[in-house]
């Protein structure tokens, strides 16, 4: 029996077919298809330009059996979590794509390119330009997103004193990665939500427009709360007291992993949710918002003075040892 083998395209029948598509949004005078991109930013100097770039790799980010639509979603969305985390209003991306010459078919690039269209239309962001190329399967994702001059919320603003929040349960992401790699599940939890959760994180971003004039300092949690915290602590310089007991953790993840659900929810990474510090006088305001179901916030600490100069995460006053501190892309 004769076996169908699907075709594979060349690039610029791959941008044309799967991708040109996605460049339909205000502000694209020229996407897709030339040399270069050109937007229509504000004619005022109102709004500022906010940019960032992720890459994600296979075996290193997502696993080699991931489905193409859940890794554009996953891409996309591990982007649009750094504009939620400045604030910023998410306007337009560009996509570098390497792609293994068997991957470069119709099925594949269908279902990747139906999952980035997903996202971006959810986010009303247009894809304006990028590269594809023959090699190992990896996805760069430049997000381009706006704010009000001066609004936008930079690691360096945490003061002595500021409360510590994380914008909703932690451990999510290193539950799933479990899920993911075979670990057993002898508790037998559903684990449809958890690879959910791993695959289309919940960018934060009307929440992150919300926090502009509250938070003092804001991050996304990517790499663990505790790595990520300590960003924070440098950047601002002051260090940080965390309580682990109140560190929120969802019911299934305490029942996959028993007595380690901490441990995943301090430095396991790819949870996305956002970490901010509000000053004192602020955080009856924020208090509303969880008393309201705004979002499921959580008080989780205190900026403090730094201890011999050197800014520092403490857990229940103790310091963290260099071995724990969350996800390393090198490591």
């Amino acid at each position: 029996m004769l076996q169908t083998i699907p075709k594979k395209e060349d690039e610029f029948e791959i941008i044309e077919s799967y991708f040109k598509g996605l460049t339909a949004q205000d502000g694209v005078l020229l996407g897709i298809g030339d040399d270069a991109a050109i937007l229509n930013l504000l004619p005022d100097l109102n709004n500022q330009l906010v940019v960032a770039t992720d890459t994600l790799v296979e075996h290193i980010h997502f696993p080699s059996n991931a489905d193409s639509y859940q890794i554009a979603q996953r891409a996309l969305c591990v982007n649009l979590s750094d504009m939620a985390a400045m604030g910023a209003n998410p306007r337009w991306f560009t996509l570098s794509l390497s792609l293994p010459r068997k991957l470069a078919t119709n099925p594949w690039l269908k279902g990747f390119s139906a999952g980035l269209a997903e996202v971006a239309d959810e986010f009303k962001c247009s894809l304006v330009g990028g590269d594809t190329t023959s090699g190992a399967l990896s996805i760069s994702i430049t997000m381009l997103g706006e704010v009000p001059s001066g609004s936008a919320i930079a690691r360096g603003g945490a003061n002595d004193g500021d409360f510590i929040y994380v914008s909703g349960a932690l451990g999510d992401g290193a539950a799933a990665l479990s899920v993911i790699q075979g670990n057993k599940n002898n508790k037998k939890i559903e684990s449809e939500r958890l690879l959910k959760r791993f695959y289309r994180p919940e960018p934060k971003i009307e929440f992150g427009i919300k926090l502009r004039d509250v938070a003092s300092a804001c991050i996304d949690i990517s790499d663990g709360l505790v790595a990520d915290l300590e960003h924070i602590c440098r950047s601002s310089g002051v260090s940080a007291y965390v309580s682990t007991r109140d560190v929120p953790i969802n019911d299934d993840v305490k029942i996959l992993c028993d007595a380690g659900s901490l441990e995943w929810a301090l430095f396991g990474g790819d949870d996305y949710h956002l970490c901010f510090t509000v000053p004192e006088h602020l955080s009856a305001l924020v208090d509303g918002w969880s008393a309201d179901n705004f979002l499921d916030l959580k008080q989780i600490g205190r900026m403090t003075p730094c201890k011999d100069g050197f800014p520092q995460v403490f857990l229940d006053g103790s310091i963290v040892i260099q071995e724990n501190r969350g996800f390393d892309h090198f490591g």
